[in-house]
């Protein structure tokens, strides 16, 4: 199968933007009757002109064989690929400045595959903490069960105290995956990514094998952060999140290296997590608007925490555009990041009581857990995305009961400030 005409990424020696690109990659209307946007391509299995595109398309989805030069991979049966996947796998790579996407049927189903693809029974995982409640989960029970270890780390700026993590994973086993988040949820801690290569580095020395980095960029990917340019293997995502946009939809990816994505998409194939042409449709138009919308919300979010920050009922907020530019937290995020972004915590004076009545006195924000949409939400992750991890571990790594997350969205930033502020006075 021809792939469609080549998409332009430049016009001379001007290099399009992402926002640009995010509306004509990967595309051709010419091969869709001429219609602008793509089609929803509903179907399960693609028919072949000749027996021999059959074998070769098997080969090529099986990555027994790679496509020649200016070829697709074909279209075989949309468990392995389908076009909508196709487009936005094509788009996001871009966005994120890397060669290779795959999606999957949400973001759990994203880290679960990446680290089916990468770890063996008796491996060891280096995390940093706390991750997102599911993946906390996944580790410590599923994994759990088959062998798996894992090893946290709580401060992803302390390259010290990220080396005693390491070595201690290391007397546990093979540490295979160093999986990280960053900035972390729901407490914005930082992962410094290049120390993260340099931490890898040394392990590989010592135990003969280099382990695969891993980064969730849920919260400020792709826009604001890009880590496999700091050195991270992988870029993984709950496009659910700022990429979907709309809480409409579930949905996740992976992003890196060819060579890297390809093991990955061949167990995706074989254990059947690849995401439906539907919701890919619908990631196709969100990430259309992802600029403007992140960044309007990164710019309201600024503007809700400077006025929590000085009100009297907030003991702290973890905002990362309030971080000191001289501490190492601070130097990580000016050489990382581009911007705060809008989904953050605040601890209210009071504790779970007056956190419970807060959140019940809210009229614009939603109280509901996800985050990433047009609409603003607030939760408490004790209680809720991370009432599955154990209290000791909750406190050590600042998810307290009085801890309460905010997703900042596209409204008024003077309606949310106003509806904040009825809702301390009501705690």
């Amino acid at each position: 199968m021809v792939k469609p005409f080549p998409s332009k990424t430049h016009i001379g020696n001007h290099m399009l933007h992402p926002e640009t690109l995010m509306l004509t990659y990967g595309y051709d209307p010419q091969l869709s009757e001429g219609a602008i946007k793509p089609p929803v391509f509903l179907t399960s299995t693609f028919v072949f002109k000749t027996a021999d595109d059959g074998q070769d398309f098997f080969d090529f989805v099986a990555g027994r064989r790679e496509p020649p030069e200016g070829m697709g991979a074909g279209l075989v049966y949309s468990r392995f690929n389908h076009p909508n996947s196709e487009i936005v796998e094509d788009r996001l790579a871009i966005y994120e400045r890397t060669e290779s996407c795959a999606l999957f049927s949400s973001g759990m189903a994203a880290i679960a595959t990446t680290i089916l693809a990468f770890v063996r029974p008796g491996d060891v995982i280096l995390h940093s903490q706390p991750l997102y409640g599911g993946t906390e989960t996944l580790l410590t029970n599923t994994l759990a069960r088959l062998s798996i270890g894992a090893v946290g780390f709580a401060d992803g700026v302390d390259e010290a105290a990220v080396s005693q993590a390491a070595e201690e994973a290391m007397r546990k086993g093979r540490v295979s995956m160093i999986l990280i988040e960053t900035p972390a949820n729901p407490t914005n801690g930082l992962v410094d990514v290049a120390m993260m290569r340099r931490v890898a580095e040394a392990i590989g020395k010592t135990q003969g094998h280099i382990p695969i980095i891993a980064c969730d960029n849920t919260l400020l990917g792709p826009v604001f952060q890009r880590p496999i340019e700091h050195g991270a293997d992988i870029s993984l995502y709950s496009l659910t999140k700022y990429v979907g946009g709309h809480s409409d939809l579930i949905a996740g990816a992976a992003l890196g290296a060819k060579a890297i994505v390809k093991g990955i998409k061949a167990l995706r194939g074989a254990i059947g997590t690849q995401l439906d042409p539907h919701s890919c449709w619908m990631i196709n138009r969100s990430l259309e608007t992802l600029s403007l919308r992140m960044e309007k919300a990164d710019s309201n979010a600024r503007l809700v925490a400077d006025y929590l920050r000085d009100h009297p009922k907030v003991a702290k907020v973890h905002y990362l555009g309030h971080l000191e530019q001289a501490s190492p937290a601070g130097m990580v995020f000016a050489r990382q990041c581009l911007g705060a972004g809008s989904t953050f915590s605040f601890d209210i004076v009071g504790g779970k009581d007056a956190a419970v009545r807060f959140l019940n006195a809210l009229q614009i924000l939603k109280l509901a857990v996800s985050l990433g949409g047009t609409e603003s939400l607030a939760s408490l992750p004790a209680t809720m995305t991370h009432s599955g991890v154990p209290a000791d571990i909750r406190i050590k790594i600042g998810v307290l009961d009085s801890t309460i997350r905010l997703s900042i969205g596209i409204e008024n930033p003077s309606d949310l400030i106003a509806d904040l502020a009825q809702a301390l006075n009501a705690a």
